[in-house]
């Protein structure tokens, strides 16, 4: 059974950091492109960052770039989010998504539709 599990949100004063892990089982994370996305309340979902597929490509939104910073660990089958400089506009819930296409890239921020998988999200919460 195909899982991906999203942890490491909480609440964080401005400035703060925090790394967020997306942890795959019943599927191998290398093969498809993983995009974080964010949801804040009342708001859109918008993508926040992305790694490829193969060649690891990476983007990232206007918002988050020099402050964000996507990852991943093969060994554990684990994308990570570092997150730092945390500003409350980062306040969301923070979800990762596949684009199950073997070898998929990003789009951009955002991964190609039709054949994603989605974690069920952690919150994140920017606030002193």
């Amino acid at each position: 059974q195909m899982q991906l599990v999203e942890s490491g949100g909480g609440l964080v004063q401005p400035g703060g950091s925090l790394r967020l892990s997306c942890a795959a089982s019943g599927l191998g994370l290398d093969y498809y492109a993983i995009g974080w996305f964010r949801q804040a309340p009342g708001k859109e979902r918008e993508g926040v960052s992305c790694i490829s597929s193969s060649d690891e490509s990476t983007y990232y939104a206007d918002s988050v770039k020099g402050r964000f910073t996507i990852s991943r660990d093969s060994a554990r089958n684990t994308v990570y989010l570092q997150m730092n400089g945390l500003k409350p506009e980062d306040t969301a819930v923070y979800y990762c998504a596949a684009d199950l296409t073997y070898g998929s890239k990003c789009r951009n921020v955002e991964i190609s539709y039709g054949k994603d998988y989605w974690g069920k999200g952690t919150l994140v919460t920017v606030s002193s």
